[in-house]
């Protein structure tokens, strides 16, 4: 029988689990603490709950199915895990310190459906949603990492998690939302809701929803607010017009503190004249926000340029002379392709290589042996 992986389990069900063996509820409770604030990856390490019941928990369930496959350290200190899913398939997390943040940003998808031309990810298509434990189980593999960079290489905790990495997290609302769960909740890993934010396309259905179940932070990745511009650099604006998004976010039930993060790709010469920061401060006008804006990252195959620090500052003072808060992300890890995606279409581009010179010498051999005979 397949052991089901015990980090899909809210404490809910796994009380239930304990009360089908008339194992008293508050076990449950004991196994969460071990699995989220202490880290084990071995039941028979939790010392404090019955041996028996150690036992039957190791005959029914696994912790996690990831694992660690490679890391990239930067000179900046940001880290890229490379992690491989049990049916092979990688996907990335990344580590980011920023003064007293040190912020972790986690995957939810294999490849992308979404298409945007400007994401390494979309390169490699939609493979498959990720579970609620292989979401979660990204921060447990990084938390061993985590460092602050002073003094150097001093323990440190995550202080804040993104769901930014590969895919799309609103098309996998079932899992990202369960990881949200067991990332708040107080059996869980603990984490503020304030510290956490969900980025999306605009996928208005479960933005709406995300927020009614949630109290997640909400990002919404809008690079252009020209419908055929923003159509041809994201294909999800056929499905949800500027204009439906955009009223959307207006209707929002945002608690009074609270505001929609706008993240703009700065793409040269295609959306990052003045004329493109005013119509962005237009458009947002009555929308408690703040813009992100981020300079494009290129990546191999990609025909799109980065735009210059004089445009991206220009760009950032007509927005901000509008009334609209904006702020430039910083690019990290450019020395270790720390944008979404990049590492694991790096990785797949070098398995692509060595089959093929695998292929190469099996033809070789081939004709060597034809030819002896």
């Amino acid at each position: 029988m397949d052991r089901r992986d015990i980090l899909e389990l809210s404490l809910a069900e796994l009380e239930t689990w304990c009360a089908e063996r008339r194992v008293a509820r508050y076990r449950a409770g004991q196994v969460t603490a071990w699995l989220y604030q202490r880290g084990v990856r071995d039941f028979h390490e939790m010392t404090n709950v019955a041996c028996g019941l150690r036992d039957e928990l190791a005959a029914s369930f696994t912790i996690g199915s990831l694992t660690l496959a490679k890391v990239s350290r930067s000179s900046d200190g940001t880290q890229k895990l490379l992690l491989r899913l049990r049916d092979g398939a990688t996907i990335e997390s990344v580590l980011i310190p920023d003064g007293e943040r040190l912020t972790l940003c986690v995957s939810t998808q294999v490849g992308c459906a979404m298409g945007c031309t400007f994401c390494a990810t979309a390169t490699l298509g939609f493979r498959r949603h990720l579970s609620r434990a292989e979401i979660v189980e990204q921060l447990l593999l990084a938390r061993p990492l985590a460092t602050s960079d002073d003094p150097p290489a001093e323990p440190a905790r995550i202080t804040n998690v993104v769901f930014m990495g590969m895919g799309e997290p609103l098309h996998n609302y079932l899992g990202t939302v369960g990881a949200i769960e067991t990332l708040t909740a107080s059996w869980g890993v603990d984490f503020s809701h304030r510290r956490i934010t969900v980025s999306t396309v605009g996928l208005v259905p479960e933005m709406q929803r995300l927020l009614a179940e949630t109290q997640a932070q909400l990002a919404v990745s809008l690079t252009s607010v020209h419908e055929r511009t923003r159509s041809e650099l994201m294909p999800i604006t056929k499905k949800y017009s500027v204009a439906q998004l955009l009223a959307a976010c207006r209707a929002l039930p945002l608690p009074r503190r609270k505001r929609i993060t706008f993240e703009y790709v700065l793409l040269a010469g295609i959306n990052d004249r003045v004329d493109d920061a005013r119509a962005l401060a237009r458009a947002l006008a009555g929308i408690r926000c703040k813009v992100n804006l981020i300079p494009f990252n290129p990546f191999p195959g990609s025909t799109l340029r980065r735009s210059d620090d004089v445009t991206v500052a220009r760009f950032q003072d007509v927005v901000r002379r509008a009334g609209v808060h904006a702020t430039v992300r910083e690019s990290r890890g450019p020395d270790i392709a720390a944008a979404c995606g990049q590492l694991v279409a790096a990785e797949e581009r070098r398995a692509r290589r060595e089959s093929r010179r695998a292929c190469d010498a099996d033809v070789i051999a081939d004709i060597d042996a034809a030819m002896s005979s």
